[in-house]
C-alpha cells in the first residue's frame, strides 16, 4: 500500500513538472493577397477595399499577416488604418519604396522584431531583379520575432511567385526551402504567402514533402468553401488553394480558414481570399 502511493505521488510531481514546464500558446496567422491598386478597378476601388481589409483583420484578430501586391501608398494607408500594429517590407524593383512589397503586419504589444531581411527569387537572391522566365522581379520578406510575454521565438517568411513563369516557380521552390534552412537553421518557421500554384500541382508536392507542412493538411478544424482565388468574381468555382501558410513541426493547426467575406451586396475586399490558421506551440518554461 505504501508503495502504491510512493509510486502514485511521484506520477503526480511528474505531472505537475511537466505543465509547469511546458505552456501551450496560441496565434492567429495569415496571408493576404490584398490586390494592387489597379486604377481601372473602379468597382473595386482601393480606395473602397482599404477600410473593409482593415475592419477585416482586425475583426478576425490576426496576431501576424504577410500580404502581397502591396504598393508603397497603399502600405502608408495599410499602416494608418493599423495603428497596432509594425510592418517590415521593401519594394522588389529597387529594394527601398518601388513595386510591390510582400509586407508583414504583426501585433507590436504582442511581437518584438529581432532581425529582418529580404531576398529575391532570382538567379541572384541578393539584389533586386527577375529570375529566370520570370515577369516581375520576385521578393521574400522574412522576420525573426519574439512573443514578448512567452519569450518564442520564430522566423516568418512571406512571398509572391511568379503568376507566369514555369521554370521560375520551380526554381523559386528550391531557392525558399534554401534560404529558409540557411536564415532559420531549427528554429520554428512559418512560411506564407501567394505561391502561383494549387494543391494539385507537382510544385506543391515538392514544398509538402520537406519538413514543411500546410496548414490546411493538418488543422483539426477547417473551413473551406472554395478557393483563395476569386478574381472579384462571384460566382467562380474551384477548390485551388494557390495561398498557403506552411509550418515547421513546432506548430500544431487548430482551425483554418479561407474567409470568404463580403461588403457592399457581395463585392470583395480582394481578388484573393485571406487565409487564416489558429495554431498552437509549446513554450519550455527554464
Amino acid at each position: 500500500m505504501i508503495a502504491k502511493t510512493v509510486y502514485l505521488a511521484i506520477l503526480l510531481l511528474l505531472f505537475c513538472g511537466t505543465s509547469v514546464l511546458a505552456q501551450t500558446q496560441t496565434m492567429r496567422v495569415a496571408t493576404y493577397n490584398t490586390r494592387y491598386d489597379n486604377k481601372s478597378d473602379t468597382t473595386n476601388a482601393w480606395n473602397k477595399r482599404l477600410p473593409v481589409i482593415a475592419d477585416l483583420v482586425q475583426f478576425h484578430d490576426f496576431d501576424i499577416f504577410g500580404t502581397q501586391e502591396v504598393l508603397h501608398h497603399q502600405l502608408e494607408g495599410m499602416t494608418k488604418a493599423l495603428p497596432t500594429y509594425g510592418y517590415l517590407g521593401v519594394g522588389r524593383d529597387d529594394g527601398k519604396q518601388a513595386g510591390e512589397h510582400a509586407a508583414v503586419f504583426y501585433k507590436k504589444d504582442k511581437y518584438k522584431l529581432l532581425k529582418q531581411g529580404n531576398f529575391w527569387l532570382s538567379e541572384t537572391p541578393e539584389k533586386p531583379g527577375k529570375g529566370w522566365d520570370a515577369d516581375f522581379p520576385r521578393i521574400c520578406t522574412w522576420g525573426q520575432f519574439k512573443d514578448q510575454n512567452s519569450g518564442f521565438e520564430f522566423y516568418l517568411f512571406n512571398v509572391h511567385f511568379d503568376h507566369r513563369g514555369e521554370q521560375a516557380r520551380q526554381e523559386s521552390v528550391k531557392l525558399i526551402l534554401k534560404q529558409v534552412q540557411e536564415i532559420a537553421k531549427k528554429a520554428p518557421v512559418i512560411l506564407m504567402g501567394d505561391f502561383n500554384f494549387d494543391q494539385h500541382d507537382e510544385k506543391y508536392k515538392t514544398l509538402a514533402a520537406s519538413n514543411l507542412k500546410d496548414a490546411y493538411e493538418i488543422a483539426a478544424m477547417r473551413y473551406a468553401p472554395r478557393g483563395t482565388f476569386n478574381g472579384f468574381e462571384a460566382t467562380r468555382k474551384s477548390d485551388g488553394r494557390i495561398d498557403h501558410i506552411w509550418l515547421s513541426p513546432d506548430f500544431k493547426v487548430s482551425k483554418y480558414g479561407i474567409l470568404t467575406d463580403t461588403y457592399a451586396n457581395g463585392l470583395f475586399p480582394s481578388d484573393h481570399f485571406p487565409v487564416v490558421a489558429e495554431v498552437r506551440y509549446e513554450v519550455k518554461k527554464k
